[in-house]
Parts: C-alpha cells; structure tokens; sequence
C-alpha cells in the first residue's frame, strides 16, 4: 500500500469514488451533501492505495490560523480494522503540524467516537446531526 497527497484529476476521482461508495451508497447520505463546495480542482486529498484500488481518503482545510478541520475521512469497508485510518489521520497530523497547525477539530460520526478517542481527541459539543447522521465535535492539540 502507498499514499499519495495531492490534486491531480485521476486522484480525485479515485478519492471521489471511494467516498462514493462509502458516504453515499454504504451510508446513505446525499449526492449533494456528500460532494459540496470544498471539493475544487485545487483541493488536496490524501489517498491510500492498494495497487490502483483507493482504501481510504481524507481532505482537511485551515478552520483558523492554529486549527485544522479534517473531513471526508473514510476507509472502504474490507479494510477497516486493520490500522489503515489511524495511520492516515495521524500522517495528516504530522503534516499539518509542520505547517503550524495546533489544533485539529472534526465532526465525528457517533459510532466513530470510541475510535477517535484512542487518537486523543476529545468530545467538544453536544451530539447534532450532520447529513442525516448524529455526530459530535471533536478536538486534538496535535503539536506541543
């Protein structure tokens, strides 16, 4: 399995389709909610691949000048369990720490809490729901 960051057409699409089918054929969420506004030509994704397959993706951008907010962040169902999105989000974190970042804040599924918690982020806010689904805020200080 590889990584790859960046914006090139053939890996958005490959990020677009794995989110696809998890957000919106596995989950059941909307076309028009599941792919919005942040999702530009420009716009950087992270991708794991294995061979030419995505696995898992995830797209953050600058909430203030010290947070980052991490979205779109899904590992396809037969790789779950297996360390791939712990790895990711926390590859993520390394990078947006040395750009400066300190915080990390993301809406996290209700049933993805126990998950994230063992990432030390921490339940911020009331549960709400977030295209059909009940989430909660959730942050990290990821730089010292």
């Amino acid at each position: 399995m590889h990584t790859h960051f960046g914006c090139e057409r053939w890996h958005q699409a490959a990020a677009f389709a794995l989110r696809y089918d998890v957000f919106v054929l596995e989950q059941g969420i909307s076309l028009q909610d599941e792919f919005d506004e942040l999702d530009t030509p420009e716009r950087n994704y992270f991708v794991v691949y294995d061979h030419s397959l995505a696995v898992a993706t995830i797209r953050y951008q600058k909430k203030d000048g010290d947070t980052i907010q991490p979205d779109r962040f899904c590992v396809r169902k037969e790789h779950r369990n297996k360390g791939i999105g712990r790895t990711l989000l926390r590859l993520l974190e390394d990078k947006t720490t040395k750009e400066g970042f300190i915080f990390s804040i993301l809406s996290a599924e209700k049933t993805a809490v126990s998950f994230y918690q063992s990432l030390n982020y921490e339940v911020n806010s009331d549960e709400y729901i977030e295209d059909g689904l009940v989430c909660v805020e959730m942050i990290k200080k990821i730089s010292s």
